[in-house]
């Protein structure tokens, strides 16, 4: 991906496309390294604004409130991991070879790519591990959803669950699988680091490589 492709996102998340101007793409890449090292409750548009040099006032003109800025975040690295699996499968026609390359991209989408400078994908991985479920476990999640608020997700869950259906037809559930695969990479990482005895899943090999093997070892049972 080259510093000239934007990724598209539903606009009622945010008042003023924060990747148009300097300003915002400050926003977003000083919110990831902020949430990051402090956590989604710590951070505030105050603290923001203060390390970027501006003003609240600022901050607000391109979103309405720090709920929706983590929404646009997840939905930025959603989108990233799609347009990761539209490119690498490219003219692959064989749904097998395809799926362990969509597996691939999802567990790899964590790894940090130097062409987008204001978005370090590796920290804005550990959000969604540590933060995404505070985005739809919400009382407004029917809401939000009906404005289209999840739709990366839910669009990255039925592109996957298209190729385990030309896998296997017969397969009753597509999108759950496809959903825990997404799940299953983020949580194993995590755990890896910080829960050791809920995964097979060992911090001293190299856990991205441990999390791909894994995922395929299940889908190929599941698949058969």
């Amino acid at each position: 991906m080259s510093i000239g492709i934007k990724i598209s996102l539903n606009d009622g998340l945010y008042l003023k496309e924060p990747q148009d101007s300097k300003l915002g793409k400050k926003i977003i890449q000083y919110s990831i390294l902020m949430i990051d090292e402090f956590g989604f409750e710590s951070f505030t548009f105050k603290k923001l604004a203060a390390e970027i040099n501006s003003t609240e006032a600022s901050i607000y003109r391109y979103f309405e409130n720090k709920h929706l800025l983590l929404l646009y975040l997840l939905n930025w690295y959603w989108e990233w991991v799609r347009y990761l699996i539209t490119i690498n499968t490219m003219n692959i026609d064989d749904p097998k070879k395809k799926l362990k390359i969509i597996i691939h991209s999802i567990v790899f989408a964590s790894k940090e790519n130097p062409g987008i400078a204001y978005v370090n994908e590796s920290k804005l991985h550990n959000i969604v591990i540590s933060e995404g479920m505070k985005t739809y476990h919400t009382k407004n999640v029917d809401e939000e959803n009906s404005k289209g608020f999840f739709k990366g997700y839910k669009d990255l869950a039925k592109s996957v669950s298209t190729v385990i259906n030309e896998i296997n037809p017969n397969f009753e559930y597509p999108f759950a699988l496809a959903t825990n695969l997404f799940e299953m990479s983020n949580n194993h990482i995590y755990f890896s680091k910080h829960l050791p005895k809920l995964t097979d899943i060992s911090i001293q090999k190299d856990t991205i490589e441990g999390v791909e093997d894994m995922l395929n070892y299940f889908v190929e049972k599941l698949l058969k």
